[in-house]
Order: structure tokens, then C-alpha cells, then sequence
């Protein structure tokens, strides 16, 4: 898609809610509560033949530079340099605000064509304020309606001289092309014939941890811009903003996310909003980056972020942040492993990189361990091998005996991967205790090198080859 169009505006005149509707699903947040966007998101739009890259954007306010509400407004200005058009945006129930007027100057001074949109003029109470935008020297102004999709048509006319356009025949094959395929968190195609690490297929990695872990930092230190919103602040991040990275020629999309807090702990609308945008970020994934601080002890909610992304059967690769402010390195490591050792049971051999996001030190170690443990996610194991290991461990340590019968393991299989999923077909899987269950999975992971990544085990029971023939001599 060769255009891009940035939407921009004073907070809560609706700029989120447009973007949703021209990329057709919710993709950016939306809530009441004003600048609820912070950081700016792209998105694929489509609207009749036309098709480009809309940019939603952070509510333009009048601040000091070096505060968040400035560093927000930085977001917007780089927004709006690299737009091929400008979508400004006001609420035309409100009518036309100080604050609209100053920024339309700001539009006015651009190179980029603007076009002027009174948002929320649906029936008589936005009539006043779409006859008061003539007012700011923007042109004529569109009304439409993001929330209920009317005035697109227009918005359509603005924008077609300034965007690319698909014919009929391009749009068929797209259509053909999207039919029985996965997407993406983003609603983008992935085709799983492709190497993963090219630009048809980058592989899809989620920053995710607490609020404060450094997330964005790593991201932006990755990216070497000051792409993401940062600052001393906690829970500066809201939406999961996904960015395209090329590591040593090999394609990842990066996905930042918001931080996430003890769930007791979450109480407003927004902060719920945020943390559930964080949860699917982490489902669509392929490998989830845990980011740790490392100037800060293991929590309970570090934990169950991890036990989380186990549970999702994600790769995992835990990232200890902010190395370069820890004193007593062989000390903080020490602990690490400890850690390693007793509370990650459920992923065993995770890989652990230490870095300094700000400083840029550990990245390349911390890539290497992405790819690693996506590696073990793939894993596959022929059954001939499977069931070599299999005899072997069921004579090192046999099935307990239960009612004084023992469960007898007949036969195992790997139907999938990502995650490795293992069936073994046994007499009576009902009464096969967990600790066994743990001891075949923690030997199938020494056995075969699957570190760092979910491993499924599941039972079936044998079929009875001699329940038919007892029921005919009934019979």
C-alpha cells in the first residue's frame, strides 16, 4: 500500500473510532475517557476501491515538550510528516474549541493536504459546529459519522485523489487469496508454507511484563527510533502497537504491549481494556518475550505472566531488563537460576537473556534466544524414535499399579506442533497420576532438546479388539 493518511485532532473528537471503521475491525482502543490513544497505530483501510495505510494518532494538546502529554504530541508531528494526506478531525456537537482552532493553524502551515472532517454530525445537534468549522480555513468540511458509518462517501471523494485505488479484478484475487488462510493479532495474512523470517512471513514476537519493565525502551533501542511512547512513568503504553524489525536479514514483527498488573489491582475501564488488548497480543504470537526488571525482585504476577503465556502454548523467552543497573551481577544471576530452577516447572530450560534496553547491550542474545526457542515450538519427533524412548523410560520407571493392575503404554504419536503435542494410547489413561504425566514430559524434553516451550501430553485408551466378538457370543 503506497499512501498513508494520518488522522489527527484534540482528544476524544472520535479519531480512534474512524480508524476502526476504515480498517473494519476494532483494532485501536476506544473509550470515553479522553487520550486514551498514545501512541500512533497503522492500520490496512480499505474504503470502496481505494486502499491505504491510515494512521490513528495520539489527541493533539498544548504541553510542555519534555511532559507526556508533549512527548504524545511528538508521535502525532512524526504522524503527520510521513503522511501522504491529513484527516482533521473535530467534534461538531462540541462545536469549534481553542484548542481546535490552535492546532488547525498547526494543519494550515503542513505541505501535506488536509481535509477537514466534523466528526459525531449525525441529526440536528452537530449542525452548529459543522457551520462553525468553515471558520478554521481548512476548506470545506465533510460530515460524517465514525460510529455509525455515515458520511463515507464523501470522505471517499477527499481522499481518492490522493490514494491508491484497486480495480476489479485486483480485489477478486485478494478476495481468493484471503479464503481459508490464518491472519495475524493485525487481520494480516500469514501463510504457513512460508519460511518464517521473510517479509511474506515475519515471525510475530510479543513484548509483554509489568508496567514499567521497560518494554517500549527495547523496542525502540530495536528499531533505533523513538518509535514508541516512553518515559519515566508506569503504564504509559495502552494499545498493542505491532512494528516491522529486520534482524541480520530476517523479518519480525514486534508487538508492544501494555503492562500487566495484578488482576486485583485492575479496576479502571481503560486499564482492563488495555490488558486484554495485552492477553491477545500474546494469543496471536508465536514467541512471548517475559520482560523482567532486573532492579527488582521475582513476583507472583511475573509468574503467573509466564504460567499464562504456557498456558496460551506460546514459545517463551524471558528477558531480564535493565542489566546494566545491577551491581552485583554473579549475585542477581545466581538468584535467577534459582528462580529458574523452582518456578518455571512448567516450560523447563527456558531461554534467559539479560540486556539493557537503553543502553542496547544483549539484543543480538536476546534474538538468538527468539529464534531458539521458536525452534523448540516446531519441534518434531518420529514416532519410530517416540516409541524407542518409549519403551525405554516405561522399563526405567513403569506406570504405577492401581486396584493392582497396571497401566500398561502401548503406542505414542505427534500429531502436532506449536506447541509439541504429544498422544500415547494406554489401557486406562483415567488413572495415570500427574507426577507421571510430568516425568514423561520432563524426560521427553531432555530426550529430544524441546526447551523453552509448552510440550502437551494427552491419553487415549485403546480400543478392545475383542469387545465386538464378546457381544455376538452374547448375542
Amino acid at each position: 500500500m503506497g499512501a498513508t493518511v494520518a488522522i489527527i485532532g484534540r482528544p476524544n473528537v472520535g479519531k480512534s473510532t474512524l480508524f476502526n471503521r476504515l480498517v473494519g475491525k476494532r483494532l485501536a482502543l476506544v473509550d470515553d475517557t479522553p487520550g486514551v490513544t498514545r501512541d500512533r497505530r497503522p492500520g490496512d483501510a480499505r474504503l470502496g476501491d481505494l486502499r491505504f495505510t491510515i494512521i490513528d494518532t495520539a489527541g493533539l494538546e498544548d504541553a510542555d515538550r519534555r511532559s507526556l502529554e508533549g512527548r504524545m504530541r511528538r508521535q502525532t508531528e512524526e504522524a503527520i510528516e510521513t503522511a501522504d494526506a491529513v484527516l482533521f478531525v473535530i467534534d461538531a456537537r462540541a462545536g469549534i474549541t481553542p484548542l481546535d482552532s490552535h492546532f488547525a493553524e498547526v494543519a494550515r502551515k503542513t505541505t501535506r493536504p488536509v481535509i477537514l472532517l466534523a466528526n459525531k454530525a449525525e441529526g440536528r445537534a452537530g449542525e452548529s459546529g459543522l457551520y462553525e468549522s468553515f471558520s478554521l480555513g481548512l476548506g470545506d468540511p465533510i460530515a460524517i459519522s465514525a460510529e455509525h458509518g455515515e458520511g463515507l462517501a464523501d470522505l471517499y471523494d477527499a481522499l481518492k485523489p490522493h490514494v491508491d485505488r484497486v480495480t476489479e479484478e485486483e480485489e477478486a484475487r485478494r478476495e481468493e487469496a484471503v479464503t481459508n488462510v490464518d491472519v495475524d493479532e493485525d487481520g494480516e495474512i500469514v501463510d504457513e508454507e512460508d519460511p518464517v523470517g521473510t517479509i511474506e512471513r515475519p515471525l510475530r514476537v510479543a513484548i509483554v511484563g509489568r508496567p514499567n519493565a521497560g518494554k517500549s525502551t527495547l523496542i525502540n533501542k530495536m528499531l533505533g527510533e523513538d518509535r514508541m511512547l516512553t518515559g519515566p512513568e508506569a503504564g504509559i503504553t495502552r494499545d498493542s502497537i505491532s512494528v516491522d524489525w529486520s534482524w541480520r536479514d530476517r523479518h519480525i514483527k514486534l508487538f508492544d504491549t501494555a503492562g500487566i498488573r495484578k488482576k486485583a489491582r485492575v479496576q479502571e475501564k481503560l486499564e482492563k481494556l488495555s490488558v486484554a488488548d495485552a492477553l491477545r497480543a500474546i494469543k496471536f504470537a508465536e514467541v512471548v518475550v517475559v520482560t523482567l526488571d532486573a532492579t527488582m525482585s521475582f513476583e507472583k504476577q511475573d509468574l503467573q505472566i509466564i504460567d499464562l503465556v504456557a498456558r496460551e502454548g506460546r514459545a517463551l523467552v524471558i528477558a531480564i531488563n535493565k542489566w546494566d543497573l545491577v551491581e552485583d551481577r554473579e549475585a542477581a544471576w545466581k538468584k535467577i537460576r534459582d528462580a529458574n530452577e523452582r518456578y518455571f516447572n512448567q516450560i523447563r530450560g527456558v531461554q534467559i537473556a539479560t540486556l539493557s534496553g537503553l543502553q542496547g547491550q544483549g539484543i543480538d542474545r536476546l534474538v538468538e534466544s527468539v529464534f531458539t526457542a521458536y525452534e523448540a515450538w516446531n519441534s518434531r519427533v518420529s514416532t519410530s524414535m517416540l516409541n524407542r524412548w518409549l519403551d525405554r523410560v516405561t522399563i526405567n520407571h513403569p506406570p504405577p499399579a492401581v486396584a493392582g493392575r497396571r497401566v500398561r503404554l502401548r503406542y505414542m504419536t505427534q500429531p502436532k506442533t506449536r506447541p509439541p503435542h504429544f498422544i500415547a494410547f494406554c489401557s486406562r489413561p483415567e488413572q495415570l497420576p500427574e507426577s507421571y504425566t510430568r516425568y514423561l514430559v520432563n524426560s521427553l524434553r531432555e530426550k529430544f532438546n524441546i526447551h523453552g516451550t509448552p510440550i502437551r501430553l494427552s491419553y487415549r485408551k485403546g480400543e478392545n479388539p475383542y469387545a465386538t466378538k464378546k457381544k455376538r457370543k452374547i448375542q
